[in-house]
């Protein structure tokens, strides 16, 4: 994607969400973004872009640490329940819920039970947000195990990047495949009619950060609005399906 087509169609999409944040702003509506994804898939970056020239005051990015002591022994959705936005406002997610159902996974950071506990009730969850009047959206970045592994060599070399750095940059390749694994039953679980999930195929950071934004528009901004932005290129961004886990529009 050329700098100059890229500009332009970023600039596009971002309009859209200004005014469409101005519509929520009057009907009192609110949304909650969830942006999932393998490590370095583009998750710092789409944020960047979609919250640029939204209103600080009606748009908050949550990225929890791990949790406390006190907050292992709440109910697990809780401390994001804290974070749901009231009337007007746009919450994004950097990571979720769904570390129960990845990260905790691979690495043990929770029970078989309490995985299991999740993957069962997050439906639940997500059905009683979306019929409190939350709109959710909820989206996968995937990126394939060779761009990967250059995303996070390029972390180590560029002293821009060293805050992006963890000890799980070494694990994200060494277990792919588990958490390929992981990803696949997330998906199968919890992709439901009232909370589906989009996936994105984040290999191309610019034309991924364009199909995300254009989908947000389309799902957020009033028609009047909307039906100036072309919708999501449908090899970038899909609807998940169950044959998405092996017909290859996965990484694997």
């Amino acid at each position: 994607m050329a700098n100059d087509t890229y500009d332009e169609d970023l600039e596009q999409a971002q309009l859209a969400l200004v005014e469409a944040q101005v519509a929520m702003a009057a009907s009192g509506e609110r949304v909650v973004i969830v942006l999932e994804g393998r490590d370095s898939a583009g998750k710092d970056g789409t944020i960047k872009r979609i919250v640029e020239h939204l209103s600080i005051r009606l748009t908050r990015v949550v990225a929890l640490p791990k949790p406390s002591d006190r907050e292992r022994t709440q109910w697990y959705f809780q401390r994001y329940v804290a974070h749901l936005p009231a009337a007007g406002e746009i919450v994004i997610f950097n990571r979720s819920w769904y570390n129960r159902a990845g990260v905790e996974v691979v690495m043990g950071f929770s029970t078989a039970a309490e995985q299991a506990e999740f993957l069962r009730d997050a439906p639940d969850f997500e059905r009683m947000l979306v019929e409190s009047g939350i709109r959710l959206i909820k989206i996968w970045l995937d990126i394939d195990k060779d761009e990967q592994a250059e995303r996070l060599k390029a972390r180590r070399t560029d002293p821009l990047k060293q805050l992006k750095v963890s000890d799980m940059d070494a694990v994200a390749q060494d277990r792919w495949g588990d958490y390929s694994a992981a990803r696949d039953t997330m998906l199968l679980r919890t992709h439901t009619p009232i909370a589906p999930w989009h996936c994105v195929r984040a290999d191309h950071k610019k034309k991924a950060r364009i199909a995300v934004l254009r989908h947000l528009v389309h799902r957020i901004a009033p028609a009047t609005i909307a039906r100036d932005v072309p919708v999501a290129d449908p090899k970038v961004l899909f609807s998940f399906d169950a044959d998405a886990v092996g017909d290859g529009r996965l990484a694997t």
